[in-house]
């Protein structure tokens, strides 16, 4: 495959959708195919963003305002943009990104109920109009992400400890986004056993790119 520039590949879902465990398969195969490629997770991914990170995902900070916690994503997106993400491509990367903007979208636009169109705009500003080229969301139902959710072993953070109702809503923006956004948006069942879902995976991600992986 030859590309004018890198490939800017995002992974989104609610908490427990699994798409962590499909990150690793993905990017197994790609360096077994020996592609260029660099992994990222959002917010992080930088120095300073990932500081942004540990503010916004520290337990203790649940008196953070919900404009408090809409700018800070979107602060720690526009340095991860300008930092690495827009170099990367430029040097024919492909970047994988585990959550970009639909997070915020779909988390403080529907889940917290803020305005959707200031949001997208904010999103646009943050990321000086970079879009993914593929975006795969990984649909689960909020009863199977909380069961999931029981059995992990590492602690939860702030974002976790949001209610059943903040889950639905922000699974209802994710399906929202992937229905206007059809050409980009590949929704993945992510009800079925990892194997399952990653052989769903490597296909649609094959087709997008016309890649064959050794």
């Amino acid at each position: 495959m030859v590309l004018n520039r890198g490939l800017f590949i995002t992974f989104e879902g609610i908490d427990g959708s699994g798409k962590t465990r499909q990150l690793e398969l993905l990017t197994a195969d790609l360096k077994k195919a020996d592609l260029k490629f660099l992994l990222l997770r959002e917010p992080g991914g930088t120095s300073i963003s990932e500081q942004i990170r540990r503010i916004l995902l520290d337990r203790k900070n649940t008196e953070m305002s919900a404009e408090t916690e809409l700018l800070l994503f979107a602060a720690a997106r526009a340095q991860l943009v300008k930092q690495i993400v827009e170099p990367a491509l430029a040097e024919k990367t492909i970047v994988i990104s585990d959550r970009f903007y639909d997070s915020t979208t779909a988390y403080q636009g529907y889940g917290r109920e803020m305005n959707v169109d200031f949001i997208q705009y904010l999103n646009d500003f943050a990321t000086q109009g970079l879009q993914p080229d593929l975006t795969f969301y990984f649909d689960i139902s909020v009863k199977t992400a909380l069961d999931r959710l029981k059995d992990r072993t590492e602690k939860s953070d702030r974002i976790d400890l949001e209610s059943q109702i903040f889950m639905e809503k922000t699974r209802a923006g994710y399906l929202r986004i992937a229905e206007q956004n059809p050409d980009r948006v590949r929704v993945i069942d992510a009800e079925r056993t990892p194997e399952e879902v990653y052989k769903d995976l490597k296909l649609q991600f094959e087709q997008v790119i016309s890649l064959e992986f050794v």
